[in-house]
């Protein structure tokens, strides 16, 4: 699509992504389901997949990450029934690219709905980019 903005922004939230998720992993140093090691909290191969599943939603639209999010839930799935991850990693893998696209990125073309907090204002942001 030839959109340099989109790959900054992915760029972004990718490497926050994955910067995230292995200092916590060398922090927290959950064991794994399977004993194998401690780096099992949170689930790295599902923070990856959730990334660019996440990015391509928050960047282009729900339509063209329905796939992706569907192999990205299969990849937290497998890692569970694989027995190399507890539930609560994969939900914490999820979570940290989910909230790194939903800070880093913005709609390529379109509507952008935001939450907006202040210390005396609540309420949704909503702009239109053309």
């Amino acid at each position: 699509m030839d959109d340099d903005t989109g790959q900054i922004q992915f760029y972004k939230s990718f490497g926050t992504t994955l910067t995230t998720t292995y200092l916590l992993k060398y922090t927290v140093r959950e064991k794994r389901p399977d004993s194998s090691n401690t780096d099992s909290f949170p689930s790295g191969h599902t923070s990856s997949a959730f990334a660019g599943a996440s990015f391509i939603h928050m960047r282009y639209g729900l339509k063209y990450a329905i796939l992706p999010y569907m192999a990205a839930v299969y990849t937290g799935y497998s890692r569970i029934y694989a027995n190399r991850h507890h539930s609560i990693d994969v939900y914490a893998g999820a979570a940290i690219a989910i909230v790194s696209s939903w800070y880093f990125v913005s709609p390529w073309k379109g509507v952008q709905v935001t939450p907006l907090v202040e210390k005396d204002v609540q309420g949704v942001r909503l702009s239109y980019q053309w």
